[in-house]
C-alpha cells in the first residue's frame, strides 16, 4: 500500500489533520493509522469515567470519518518505521480477549504501508516518575478503555459498598487522584456530581458526600498550578462545596493495593487514578528518530523531525520549542493549532506551491476547567500580552462546551453537527443520567 500523507495517530490533533486533507486530496492521497476503532475527544474521558458520558454515544467510528472526509483508514498499531525506505509497519489484529495469539483468530495481517510525508501525532502516555506500585495499583485515563475500566471498578465498588452497608455503618468507596491538573480536578468534581445521582440505581443506603470518599492529591503548594491563582483558588473552593478532600505539596512515596502512602500519612484507597504526568510513548526511542530527554520527538519550528526529510510530528509526542525556547505544552489546544499548520503546509506541497516560510508558534487562548454538568472555571488570554479574564459559572461551562463542538467541526466538517451536538448537550443538562451498565 502507498499513500502520499499518512498520519499515525488518531486523537485530537491527528484526526483533524486527516479530515481536513482527506476533504482536499482525497482517500489515494490521504491515510490514517490507529489501533482503536472508535475516536473521543480525551478531555472528555473524566466523564466517561465517572459513567456521565456515554462512550458508545460519544465515540466516533474511524471507518465512518474516513468515508465522509475523504481518507483512508487502516487499523493496526505501529510495529516499526523504515524512514530510509520511508515505510512503516503496521501490526496484525486479532479477535478475542486473550494475550495468546496461538489461541485467537487473526482478522488483520500485518501490513506496510509506503508514504511520501508522515505525520508522527502518537500522543502521551503517564508519567509514573518511579514511584512504587504506581504502575500496578493505578488507573490513568489516556484512553476509552481506562475510563470505562474505572467506571465498571466503581460500580463493583458500589455494589460491594451498598451490600455491606447494614452490618458495617463505615463502609463505602475511597477514591484517590494523583495529581491535580486538569485532569484530576474534572474526574474529582465529575465523581461527585455523579455519585449524587447513584441513589437513583437502587444504592439507597449509600449517602453520596459521605459514603464516596474522595481525596486528591498534589505535589504543588496549589491545585492547577499552571494557570493564574485566582483560576486555582475558585476550584479549590467548587471541590470543598463537593466534599472533596484536598492536600497539597504532598509527595505520593508508594502505592499499593488499598492505600496511597505520601510521606508519613496512608491514605486508603481503593480505586487509585493516577494524573501526576505525561511523557512520550516508549516506542519512540526505537525507530530511529531524534528525541529529547523527555521522550518526545525533537522537531524543528515548521514540526519537521530534525534530520529526517518528510517526517513531522504534532502533539504530545512532539518537542517543539517556541521563539522564546520554551516548549510547547501537551494541552489540546496547542494539537488543534499545530493541525491547522501543517495541514495548509502539507497542502501547499502536494499542489506543487512553495512552502510556507512563516515557522509555528503557539498562541495561549486560556484555559477552562469543567466542574460537571453546570459550571467552569478558567481564564481567557487577550490579544495583548499578559491580559486575562477570569471566567466561571455558566458562561464559562457554555465555552468549555464550544471546545468540544469546535473539535467535531474540525473532524466532521459541518455547522449542522455543531448545533446537534449543541442540542445533545442542552438535553444531557435538563436530564442529568448515570450509566451503570
Amino acid at each position: 500500500m502507498q499513500s502520499k500523507i499518512l498520519i499515525v495517530g488518531g486523537g485530537a490533533g491527528g484526526l483533524e489533520l486527516a479530515c481536513k486533507l482527506g476533504r482536499k486530496l482525497g482517500p489515494q492521497a490521504v491515510t490514517l493509522v490507529d489501533s482503536r476503532l472508535f475516536h473521543i475527544w480525551k478531555p472528555s474521558l473524566h466523564e466517561v469515567a465517572a459513567g456521565t458520558l456515554d462512550v458508545h454515544q460519544e465515540g466516533l467510528s474511524y471507518q465512518m470519518l474516513a468515508h465522509d472526509n475523504g481518507f483512508t483508514f487502516v487499523y493496526g498499531p505501529m510495529l516499526a518505521l523504515d524512514a530510509a525506505q520511508r515505510q512503516l509497519t503496521v501490526g496484525a489484529i486479532y479477535s478475542g480477549d486473550s494475550d495468546d495469539h496461538a489461541r485467537r483468530e487473526q482478522v488483520l495481517p500485518e501490513r506496510r504501508i509506503g508514504y511520501e510525508s508522515l505525520v508522527l501525532a502518537v500522543g502521551s502516555t503517564s508519567n509514573y516518575f518511579g514511584v512504587p506500585g504506581a504502575a500496578e495499583h493505578t488507573i490513568s485515563l489516556n484512553a476509552t478503555e481506562d475510563a470505562e475500566r474505572f467506571r465498571l471498578t466503581l460500580l463493583k465498588l458500589l455494589t460491594q459498598a451498598e451490600l455491606q452497608k447494614s452490618t458495617r455503618p463505615e463502609a463505602g468507596v475511597d477514591i484517590v487522584i494523583i495529581g491535580g491538573g486538569a485532569t484530576g480536578v474534572e474526574l474529582a468534581a465529575e465523581l461527585r456530581e455523579a455519585s449524587g445521582v447513584y441513589a437513583a440505581y437502587g444504592f439507597r443506603q449509600l449517602k453520596a458526600e459521605r459514603d464516596v470518599r474522595i481525596t486528591l492529591l498534589e505535589g504543588a503548594p496549589r491545585i492547577l498550578a499552571p494557570l493564574p491563582e485566582k483560576v486555582s483558588t475558585a476550584a479549590l473552593e467548587l471541590l470543598h462545596q463537593r466534599a472533596v478532600k484536598v492536600v497539597t505539596d504532598t509527595r505520593v512515596t508508594a502505592i499499593g493495593a488499598d492505600a496511597v502512602t505520601a510521606g508519613d500519612t496512608v491514605y486508603p484507597a481503593q480505586i487509585v487514578v493516577w494524573a501526576a504526568g505525561i511523557k512520550a510513548p516508549d516506542f519512540l526511542a526505537q525507530l530511529g528518530l531524534p528525541t529529547v530527554k523527555s521522550g518526545q520527538l525533537d522537531v524543528d519550528a515548521r514540526l519537521a523531525v530534525k534530520g529526517h526529510a518528510g517526517i513531522y510530528a504534532l502533539g504530545d509526542c512532539a518537542a517543539c520549542a517556541g521563539p522564546d525556547g520554551k516548549l510547547v505544552p501537551p494541552r489540546a489546544q496547542a494539537a488543534h493549532q499545530q493541525a491547522d499548520y501543517l495541514a495548509a503546509h502539507l497542502l501547499r506541497r502536494q499542489q506543487g506551491r512553495p512552502p510556507q516560510q512563516r515557522p509555528y508558534v503557539y498562541r495561549d487562548y486560556g484555559s477552562l476547567v469543567s466542574f460537571g454538568q453546570t459550571t467552569s472555571v478558567g481564564s481567557l488570554m487577550g490579544s495583548l500580552k499578559g491580559l486575562s479574564w477570569f471566567v466561571d459559572g455558566m458562561v464559562a461551562r457554555l465555552m468549555y462546551v464550544s471546545l468540544h463542538l469546535m473539535h467535531h467541526r474540525a473532524v466532521l466538517g459541518t455547522v449542522r453537527t455543531a448545533v446537534l451536538a449543541l442540542a445533545r448537550f442542552l438535553i444531557k443538562r435538563s436530564t442529568p443520567l448515570v450509566k451503570l451498565h
